[in-house]
């Protein structure tokens, strides 16, 4: 064997051995971990609102790493907020990005700063009770009835007067500064508020549309049996009212909207990243969708139906 050969050859071997030893010290490293996309348990918090959606994701996500567990407490918005700050939880989800002062604090109570990412639209729907005539509302309407000054003595019905991201949306982009009428009342869930508005004819009830916008879930059929959805003035064709449906999302047309976001508290690649990528990844996507809610991040073919009689 010549002297350039046995070099190649060592060359070769050494470079065999750093890969091996690599490749092992990885497995190793990852082993050491508390938890992989794969395998593990942690701990997340979500905004009642969602739970339906959130369940379903979490649901998917499990039957497909069967080693994994994530357990999801339902909260309100603001106590998922402070979540961020028990080492317990590693992820939120939410209804908004956290500003740039609370990433700092978040940074300087963790180490690291936080990761977030919008993964879909929801919409703010409107239910009353079956026998109510007011189904066609533009959104000054809807501003006089959370002030107290509509024309017919209709009550808002929300789950839960403080805290919630139904709550604070409609204080933020609905009101706009105006108060809230002392006469709003709060039951304890979404649920609670569809309950309540079925068998009250004076009240009008402020859910978010993963409740009662999907036609294919049995549950949420139901509801919709018991409460009509009101229409609501488009925001690209005034006199036209339409309701909190996907495509009306997807297209801005619906006027209240928000956006559902996760916050991950994470700085290697673990189960909650693992989640994270499966939210905003294909699978993830396609649940939103047929969750009748807009996904974020994969585009949403609409097309256009012609009915032929």
């Amino acid at each position: 064997m010549s002297r350039s050969t046995s070099y190649k050859f060592l060359f070769i071997m050494m470079v065999g051995l750093f890969l091996w030893s690599s490749c092992k010290s990885y497995k190793a490293q990852e082993d050491e971990l508390p938890d992989t996309p794969y395998r593990g348990t942690i701990h997340i918090s979500a905004d009642e609102t969602f739970k339906p959606i959130v369940d379903e994701l979490v649901k998917v996500y499990e039957s497909n790493n069967m080693h994994t567990k994530i357990l999801v407490q339902y909260k309100p918005e603001a106590d998922c907020l402070r979540d961020l700050y028990n080492d317990s939880i590693r992820m939120v989800i939410i209804t908004r990005k956290i500003s740039t002062d609370e990433k700092q604090a978040i940074r300087d109570s963790i180490g690291y700063a936080p990761k977030s990412m919008v993964v879909a639209r929801d919409g703010i729907a409107m239910i009353v009770h079956p026998d109510s005539k007011d189904t066609l509302l533009t959104m000054s309407d809807v501003k006089k009835i959370l002030t107290g000054k509509f024309k017919e003595n209709l009550i808002p019905v929300f789950d839960g007067i403080k805290a919630t991201s139904t709550v604070r949306f409609i204080i933020d982009s609905v009101l706009r500064g105006d108060s809230l009428t002392p006469e709003a009342m709060a039951a304890q869930t979404s649920k609670g508020v569809i309950d309540y508005v079925a068998k009250h004819r004076n009240v009008i009830g402020f859910i978010g549309v993963s409740w009662i916008g999907n036609p294919e879930d049995a549950q949420q059929i139901s509801f919709l049996k018991k409460v009509k959805v009101v229409n609501v003035e488009s925001t690209d064709m005034p006199g036209n009212y339409i309701k909190a449906y996907q495509a009306n999302i997807y297209r801005g047309r619906y006027p209240m909207v928000r956006d559902l976001v996760y916050i991950l508290k994470e700085n290697y690649r673990g189960l909650g990243t693992g989640f994270a990528n499966f939210m905003s990844g294909e699978i993830g996507q396609i649940i939103f969708k047929r969750a009748y809610l807009a996904p974020a991040q994969k585009n949403l073919r609409i097309r256009p139906v012609r009915l032929v009689e």
